[in-house]
């Protein structure tokens, strides 16, 4: 019925404005048609049009819904393995080497309580003498003064003896002596300074083997320092309180006697006492240099 209705506007419609056309110059729009009628009228042609298209319209194609895309779930573990630590390198150290090897029994223990073997002396600028178990040197301003132990040859030994610095400043030294034959020896210096240092006496000449260098076991005065030599072959070894100093290479004299001095170097006095002279025997074969490629 509706269509048929339509139909039947369309058909109007037609009609009406092809003889709207030929007749447009006539028509004259008279006071008998009022605004609001023909607003109505318009108003019911746009319904009745309206409807018609949108019956003949063809019908809306339903668009499917996109399909949804499954979200991959993500697999819950629930013991994550460990991560393997990164090794760290750490060096690895070695022990500290032996500076003292092949020391073996003592052979000599002497407490100063024998004069007679030590060399004595007193001056008006020097003296040496065992007062107390002690063995004291003192020397004046600008001398020097040492004493042997008699009758007593080292080669390879460890030998140790206990300073006691109590005059002595600035470069004023004190030490041993070692493989000494007659004026000539090997002499390990203490300065009151704070200094260390090794030296050869040929014949009254004096050579530096081993420059001066501090050392925290050298005393300032008044103190104590166990000064030990460690000689095997060619090789002496300074230690002082137990510890490595330096060591020096000099086969110029391998054997001779063991001593202690004293020397002023300043404008001043100096005096120091020795104490508990020990010699121990020394059972080690240093090993033999690899020659090097040519």
């Amino acid at each position: 019925m509706m269509r048929l209705l339509c139909d039947m506007s369309l058909r109007a419609a037609v009609l009406r404005r092809r003889s709207n056309l030929l007749v447009r110059w006539r028509i004259v729009p008279t006071r008998r048609h009022s605004g609001a009628s023909l607003v109505f009228a318009l108003l019911s042609m746009s319904l009745i049009l309206a409807s018609c298209l949108s019956l003949d319209a063809p019908p809306a194609t339903a668009t499917v819904p996109p399909t949804d895309t499954t979200t991959p779930t993500a697999t819950i573990v629930w013991f994550p393995p460990s991560a393997t630590p990164t090794l760290l390198t750490v060096p690895t150290y070695t022990g500290t080497p032996e500076m003292s090897p092949g020391i073996g029994a003592r052979t000599l223990s002497d407490d100063f309580s024998d004069e007679s073997l030590w060399d004595t002396a007193a001056s008006d600028t020097a003296s040496a003498a065992i007062v107390k178990n002690r063995l004291s040197l003192a020397a004046q301003p600008g001398y020097y003064i040492s004493s042997m132990r008699r009758e007593l040859p080292l080669s390879d030994f460890y030998a140790e003896i206990t300073a006691h610095p109590s005059l002595c400043r600035a470069e004023d030294n004190y030490g041993i002596i070692v493989r000494g034959v007659g004026s000539s020896f090997y002499r390990f210096v203490l300065t009151c300074d704070g200094q260390i240092r090794a030296e050869r006496i040929y014949g009254g000449t004096r050579l530096q083997i081993y420059d001066p260098v501090p050392s925290g076991d050298a005393p300032r005065p008044p103190g104590q320092v166990r000064i030990g030599i460690w000689a095997v072959g060619s090789e002496m070894r300074l230690f002082l309180n137990g510890r490595f100093q330096f060591s020096v290479v000099e086969p110029t004299f391998p054997i001779g006697a063991f001593g202690v001095y004293v020397r002023s170097a300043g404008e001043e006095p100096v005096s120091v006492t020795f104490s508990d002279f020990e010699v121990y025997e020394v059972d080690y074969v240093p090993p033999t240099r690899t020659p090097l490629p040519q």
